[in-house]
């Protein structure tokens, strides 16, 4: 069996981390079994989705480099819908129901109020074919409900292990609304029959659709004579740092913004979710390769994960440590900082954000106005700096010498330079630095002007 696997995201709202790990954990998982990738645009919510959002979902997958072997989009394939709704209809297994909204918040009103589950009462099976003539009479257009076999629905689930409800238990799901347009849990079906797909990896929020999808795989395998049920894994949702859900509508946690604004990069953000709620150690990875070599499905946990920014940020330091100058030339350059591999490799060990290279460029770059504590002790260094072309030993020589001709050494020594040079009291070690700087500017600084 060749692995087929799915990410389905419906165009209504940007990305976030929750939608993240299921593209990634299906990704990962059809990377490892030399699988295929379906992306698919679930759009027929049509009020909802929106082009712009659609490609938004499209711009953040490419940034994070999850590609995948085949496209499809479901408002491309009503014909097809509409074949598998005949066939339901044929088979029996389609419904139609005339009850409003209205009435049927007060049959589940009703319901919760007696303590019952808001199962649908099947009343519509009981009309006749003049009853609905009538009804249709009045202008009403029907909705269309499967109907589900009461009998048992089990599956072995690749995270959650063995599953089981009763048909009996569950309502039946509407599959066509009243003006005509399926919904979801019928679209969703078709299409992983359609395209073969071997595994439907998602959140555990889909458990109970998944027992309604299973009889509906069934029903449409009997009804076409083909396909296969796919296996099930469902994974638990990831929660915020406070224990909160998360919402693309709220905009929480959105790839978009963690890419344009909070400066993450794709690695580090890949490299946290393909181990967030499993019990392995979280580093950071320098490649696409390496993360699917350490994956393994059944290490995700079932206890509910938080996501925690500042584990992502200790990654995306991480990752940004170990990126060449060729990997970050342009980026630079479009922060308007004319770098070389000398700046990068100066800077690089004390960036959290790429973006933090801009301060590290003014230090360098650009006038600082010094902090001047002691200016007797700044005039005898500056007195003593060696005269340029300046290496990364220039640092230690000439600290060496203040050190002799002044006495002072350790803190004492080196906290009063740092200051004067760099007016911070940490950053990248002033042996690297000392060259970007340059003669002129230590000088001035150390004079206290600023340079």
């Amino acid at each position: 069996m060749t692995v087929a696997v799915r990410f389905a995201p419906s165009p209504t709202g940007l990305l976030h981390i929750g939608n993240l790990r299921a593209a990634l954990t299906n990704w990962l998982f059809a990377r490892k079994a030399g699988g295929s990738f379906l992306y698919r645009l679930d759009d027929t919510d049509e009020e909802r989705s929106r082009p712009e959002f659609a490609a938004a979902i499209e711009s953040d997958l490419r940034w994070l480099g999850l590609d995948w072997d085949r496209f499809a989009r479901e408002s491309d394939r009503y014909d097809r819908y509409a074949v598998a709704v005949e066939r339901l209809k044929a088979a029996g297994r389609l419904y139609p129901c005339y009850e409003t909204a209205e009435e049927l918040g007060l049959k589940r009103k009703a319901l919760l109020a007696q303590h019952r589950p808001p199962l649908y009462d099947r009343a519509a099976l009981k009309l006749s074919g003049g009853d609905r003539a009538r009804l249709e009479a009045e202008g009403r257009r029907p909705h269309w409900r499967f109907k589900l076999e009461h009998a048992p629905i089990v599956w072995t689930d690749l995270i959650q292990g063995d599953k089981q409800f009763h048909g009996r238990d569950l309502s039946d799901p509407v599959l066509i609304r009243e003006d005509g347009r399926p919904l979801y849990t019928l679209t969703s079906v078709v299409d992983d029959l359609d395209f073969d797909i071997t595994h439907i990896i998602r959140g555990e929020d889909h458990v109970t659709n998944t027992a309604v999808q299973i009889q509906l795989f069934q029903a449409l395998m009997a009804a076409e004579g083909r396909g296969a049920v796919p296996a099930f894994a469902h994974f638990p949702l990831i929660a915020g740092a406070e224990g909160e859900g998360l919402s693309k509508r709220l905009g929480s946690l959105s790839l978009t913004a963690m890419r344009e604004e909070e400066g993450i990069e794709p690695l580090a953000l890949l490299s946290y979710m393909a181990k967030l709620g499993t019990s392995d150690a979280i580093v950071a990875r320098t490649s696409h390769a390496a993360l699917v070599a350490d994956f393994d499905l059944s290490h995700l946990g079932r206890g509910t994960p938080k996501f925690d920014p500042a584990e992502l940020l200790r990654l995306n330091a991480q990752v940004l440590h170990a990126l060449p100058f060729a990997a970050v030339a342009d980026r630079l350059a479009a922060l308007g900082l004319t770098a070389d591999t000398a700046f990068w490799e100066a800077v690089r060990p004390n960036l959290t954000r790429l973006a933090d290279a801009r301060d590290w460029w003014e230090v360098t770059h650009a006038p600082v106005t010094p902090l001047v504590e002691d200016a007797g002790f700044l005039e005898r260094a500056a007195a003593l700096l060696p005269p340029e072309p300046w290496t990364a030993e220039t640092w230690g020589q000439w600290t060496e010498a203040v050190k002799q001709a002044t006495g002072a050494k350790g803190k004492a020594l080196f906290l009063p330079l740092r200051r004067a040079l760099t007016a911070r009291d940490h950053g990248p070690e002033l042996k690297t630095l000392l060259p970007l700087i340059g003669r002129t500017r230590a000088l001035a600084r150390l004079s206290g002007q600023t340079a």
